[in-house]
């Protein structure tokens, strides 16, 4: 079970991170593009899911492409989810109490890859991959 400890602990370990609230909600940058955030649900979104509503912390993150988002959405359900609001955008939502550390660690990396400009991206990845 993963926290939001761990989501900044990661995401403040990569590159030209930083932290900074919206509307009291916690969201990390790269070079001023957000790339995770912290999610509540809406009530449209809530609507929208029904039962199927999640009452645990949401996080939601930046994915390369909509194909990404899909797997992610196909490989656990019980983890990754989306609303309509995100209908036709590259990102996904995470349950976050039920993502382990080394998925959140992934998913954190690729939306970060996802989100960087493509030199900070790129040196990141020849340097630590």
């Amino acid at each position: 079970m993963a926290t939001w400890d761990d989501v900044r602990r990661i995401a403040l370990a990569l590159p030209e991170t930083s932290e900074r609230p919206s509307r009291d909600l916690r969201q990390w940058r790269v070079k001023d593009k957000g790339f995770v955030w912290e999610r509540p649900l809406r009530r449209a979104d809530l609507e929208a899911l029904g039962d199927d509503a999640p009452d645990g912390p949401t996080l939601g993150a930046h994915v390369e492409h909509l194909v990404a988002k899909e797997a992610l959405l196909a490989d656990d359900p019980t983890v990754y989810f989306t609303t309509p609001h995100f209908d036709g955008y590259p990102a996904i939502l995470v349950r976050l109490d039920r993502i382990g550390l080394e998925d959140l660690q992934e998913l954190i990396v690729e939306a970060w890859l996802a989100r960087a400009p493509k030199r900070l991206a790129k040196t990141y990845v020849d340097t630590s991959l």
